[in-house]
């Protein structure tokens, strides 16, 4: 067995611990402490995010997705798959370093998707582009932090709480969707997204995207009423 090889550290902005980027041959982790926030070697519920979404989306001709969190690229890279010609996608990421891993030592993982016309990376915070916003998106998908319940910032929260929804169903478009991933469940998120005026889903989903055992994550996909 490889061992795991520290291949860089990055701050958090206004969090505590740094985030480490770990690989092990040609696997990758990137860890806060002891926690695992994702890898490459389970990816399937990250395209999940991107695939349940884009099929909501397939009779939108020039659909604008918002995507919160570039981490290792899967939801990108999966939506870029499924997405037309005419489809722009804007990546909010935070951390700048994660942006430079994926153009450097994780570059076998973005392949060309940061490169794709159809792509704007956006270095800073995703909260600011949904509170900036008014329908400008067709979708808005969340891979930040953990999911509702947070582990890297406390000010994550205020992308789950009901001011936080209640902005992101402002900047979708009337039928837009607003998607969530989630490494554990929350009985509380999905009555707070209906509370916010959207219709809410909860999707449970293997970390591998597929059937059988292994942990399960969770997907809200929640839809603005088109009226």
């Amino acid at each position: 067995m490889l061992p795991w090889q520290l291949i860089d550290t990055a701050e958090v902005p206004g969090g505590g611990e740094p985030l480490r980027l770990m690989r092990r041959g040609r696997e990758f982790s990137i860890k806060l402490g002891s926690n695992e926030l994702m890898s490459s070697r389970l990816y399937g519920s990250e395209e999940a995010l991107a695939t349940l979404s884009c099929a909501r989306l397939k009779d939108r001709p020039t659909p604008h997705l918002l995507i919160g969190g570039l981490g290792m690229g899967f939801t990108l890279r999966a939506a870029l798959k499924v997405l037309g010609p005419q489809a722009r996608v804007t990546v909010a990421e935070l951390v700048p370093a994660v942006i430079a891993w994926a153009r450097g030592p994780m570059a076998e993982l973005s392949g060309e998707s940061l490169n794709d016309p159809r792509v704007d990376i956006r270095e800073g915070d995703v909260v600011k582009l949904i509170t900036a916003a008014r329908g400008d998106y067709d979708a808005i998908l969340l891979d930040v932090d953990n999911g509702p319940q947070g582990l890297t910032r406390e000010s994550n929260d205020a992308l789950y709480d009901p001011s936080g929804l209640r902005a992101a169903f402002t900047a979708l478009r009337p039928g837009g969707l607003l998607a969530v991933w989630s490494s554990h469940p929350d009985d509380r998120f999905a009555p707070r997204l209906r509370k916010a005026g959207f219709a809410a889903e909860e999707i449970k989903i293997r970390a591998t995207g597929r059937g059988g055992g292994g942990a399960r994550h969770v997907i809200w996909i929640a839809t603005r009423p088109t009226r």
